[in-house]
C-alpha cells in the first residue's frame, strides 16, 4: 500500500528532511492505541506524510490538523485525504508557528477553549525542539503521543540515575511513558536505529513550583555542562566559582558534591535552584 502510493504519485522520501515513513500497520495500531482518542477529540499532527496516520486519527473521529513542511506531499495529502471533512492539511514548518496560531486558523472560535492532543511519527532531528515548542506553549496539550529514536525515548522517561538535561525538561511538564517498542524495520526507508512510542501526559501545573522557570532551567543546563563530572567540578567550572564554594553551597541544598548531574531528581533540582539561583544572573552555559 505505502509503496505503491509513492509510485501513484511519484513521490521519493527526502533523507534532509528525516522522511521515514511507517509502513507496520501493526504498529501504527499501536500509536492509535496509545492515543486513548474519543470522537471529537482536537488532534494536531507534525509531519503526516502519506497521511496513513491521519487517515487512522479520522476513522477513529478526531478532528484533525496536519501540519506539513514538504509541499508535495501537502499536495499528495490534500488530495488522499479529500473525503475526510474533518482533517485540514496546513503547509507550515511547525517550529516557526505558535501552537495557539495552529488551533486559531483552523477551529471554530467555539473550539479554542477545548484541550488538543499532539501525535506524530518525528523525524529524529526535530524531536527536541518539537516537543520543547509544545511543553512550553500555552495552550499546552493535554497529551503528546510520539514516535521517536529508541535511545532518545529512554532517556526521556529515565529515572535518576541516567537523566540528561531533556529527561529534566520534559519530566518538569509531563509523566513520560515508553508505550511500545518499534524496530527500524517497520519504516519505509528503515532508519539506522529503532524506534519506541512515547507518550507524555502533560501537567496542568509542573510536578514541583517554581517561581522562576527560565531561572530553573538555567541551573539545570550548568549543572549538565559537564555531565561526566561530579556536580562539584562541573558547577563550579559552569558557573566560575572556586570548587570549595560549590560544594558549599551543595552542601546547603543537601547533595552530595560528588554525585553526578544525571543522578538528580527533580525535587533536588529545585533545591539546587534555590540556592543557586543569585550565583547565574548574567551568566550562559
Amino acid at each position: 500500500m505505502y509503496r505503491q502510493l509513492l509510485r501513484q504519485f511519484g513521490f521519493k522520501p527526502k533523507k534532509r528532511l528525516g522522511q521515514h515513513f511507517l509502513i507496520d500497520e501493526a504498529v501504527l495500531e499501536r500509536i492509535l492505541s496509545a492515543a486513548e482518542l474519543s470522537p471529537g477529540d482536537i488532534v494536531v499532527e507534525i509531519g503526516p506524510g502519506l497521511g496513513i496516520l491521519t487517515e487512522g486519527l479520522a476513522r477513529r473521529g478526531a478532528k484533525v490538523i496536519a501540519v506539513e513542511l514538504d509541499s508535495k506531499l501537502v499536495a499528495l495529502l490534500k488530495k488522499r485525504l479529500a473525503a475526510f471533512p474533518d482533517v485540514k492539511i496546513v503547509h507550515a514548518d511547525i517550529l516557526k508557528v505558535a501552537p495557539r496560531q495552529v488551533l486559531q486558523d483552523n477551529l471554530p472560535a467555539s473550539e479554542l477553549a477545548r484541550g488538543y492532543k499532539v501525535i506524530a511519527n518525528l523525524p529524529y532531528y526535530i524531536t527536541s525542539p518539537v516537543l520543547s515548542h509544545f511543553l512550553e506553549a500555552q495552550p499546552r496539550p493535554s497529551e503528546i503521543v510520539v514516535m521517536v529514536q529508541k535511545e532518545v525515548g529512554e532517556a526521556i522517561a529515565a529515572a535518576p540515575g541516567k537523566m540528561r538535561l531533556l529527561s529534566v525538561k520534559t519530566q518538569f511538564y509531563s509523566k513520560p511513558a515508553i508505550m511500545s517498542y518499534v524496530p527500524a524495520a517497520s519504516f519505509y526507508p528503515p532508519p539506522k536505529v529503532d524506534s519506541v512510542i512515547l507518550r507524555l501526559d502533560v501537567y496542568s501545573q509542573p510536578p514541583i513550583e517554581v517561581s522562576d522557570v527560565a531561572g530553573f532551567f538555567d541551573i539545570v543546563m550548568h549543572g549538565f555542562s559537564a555531565p561526566r563530572k561530579q556536580l562539584r567540578n562541573s558547577l563550579a567550572h559552569s558557573l566560575e566559582m572556586p570548587p570549595s564554594q560549590v560544594a558549599s553551597l551543595l552542601e546547603k541544598a543537601g547533595i552530595e558534591a560528588k554525585r553526578r548531574a544525571e543522578t538528580l531528581s527533580l525535587e533536588e533540582w529545585r533545591e539546587l535552584w534555590k540556592i543557586f539561583a543569585p550565583f547565574t544572573k548574567g551568566l550562559q552555559c
